[in-house]
């Protein structure tokens, strides 16, 4: 090999390491989901049409936050939470997690689509595309909550959850655990946490609800009283997330921001687990701010490249001796 190639493919190898390292320790790792049932604020959104939602609800929070709040329907998220979800979040920021892409989520209005519950048990489905161990929290607020204003910490009854769950296997799509609403009448909103155990990352969703018998109150953003009933809560289709997944920029099971850290494993919203498939879901890592994986890649092309960079050198040697 003329001197000045093995120059070049010298530098050629020593250059791929830090790249390699560059780029792939910078990819973005996380985790991803929202509540399903009862149908978090921004599901029901999305379930509309981004580009043209039904509810004067959804209509408003587009035009508060845009359409891209909506197609990330899964990423209200804070990377380093680690518990410290009051800390974070304000008063009147709740169901956007003080986050400016979600902010026409928290509009105070008493027209946000809502599920109809009642007292008892309930099945609580959370819709997950990047499944990863941690604890779910569900809240609900108080008898007395006015739907019309912003919802605060205080309006939650934090000493009593009406759902806690650990760890609960993904299947279908879902996490899926029972919880227990308490007596309670008119519109409410259930806000859920989800606690990555490993990771600091957390989720947030408000989930609006009607356990019947309230007051009728005029619909929120200055509609009069009169007007239509706020439309009942849908969650979206397996069909919907699928046709809106490539225009997100968090993961949906391998679309989205295409993270390696949560897409090695397949997880199609509706297809069948094979066998063990959910415990290895649930094992999933990639941390919320630590690519492990990438890193792994990123050595192994580092190990490569050293290889190459120590093959050249070889044959330079060898080529020298022989050409004397």
């Amino acid at each position: 090999m003329p001197a000045r190639r093995r120059t070049a493919a010298t530098i050629a190898a020593l250059g791929a390491a830090p790249l390699a390292l560059t780029a792939l320790a910078a990819a973005p790792a996380s985790a991803h989901g929202t509540m399903g049932d009862p149908v978090s604020r921004v599901a029901q959104c999305y379930a509309e049409n981004p580009e043209s939602p039904k509810s004067d609800a959804c209509k408003a929070a587009v035009a508060a936050g845009g359409t891209q709040a909506l197609y990330d329907w899964n990423g209200i998220r804070i990377g380093d939470a680690a518990g410290r979800h009051r800390q974070l979040i304000p008063d009147g920021k709740l169901c956007s997690a003080n986050n400016e892409e979600f902010k026409g989520l928290d509009l105070a209005r008493a027209d946000w689509p809502a599920t109809s519950v009642r007292g008892g048990s309930y099945t609580f489905k959370y819709r997950v595309t990047a499944p990863h161990k941690g604890t779910f929290t569900v809240y609900l607020t108080k008898a007395g909550y006015d739907p019309a204003k912003p919802p605060a910490w205080s309006d939650l009854d934090l000493e009593h959850p009406v759902a806690s769950a650990t760890d609960p296997a993904p299947s279908g799509g879902f996490y899926t655990f029972s919880g227990t609403l308490p007596e309670r009448s008119g519109r409410q909103l259930l806000y859920a946490i989800w606690q990555r155990s490993d990771s600091p990352e957390a989720f947030y969703s408000c989930s609006d609800v009607d356990f019947g018998g309230g007051a009728a109150k005029p619909a929120g953003g200055g509609a009069k009283s009169g007007s239509s009933p706020a439309p009942t809560a849908s969650a979206p289709s397996d069909a919907q997330i699928e046709a809106g997944a490539g225009r997100s920029t968090v993961e949906h099971h391998g679309h989205g921001d295409q993270d390696a850290a949560t897409s090695a494993e397949p997880t199609a919203v509706n297809a069948p687990q094979a066998a063990g498939a959910s415990e290895r879901l649930a094992e999933t890592g990639g941390g919320g701010e630590t690519p492990y994986l990438a890193v792994g890649g990123a050595a192994a092309l580092a190990l490569g490249s050293a290889a190459l960079f120590a093959s050249v050198r070889r044959r330079a040697s060898d080529g020298g001796r022989h050409g004397r």
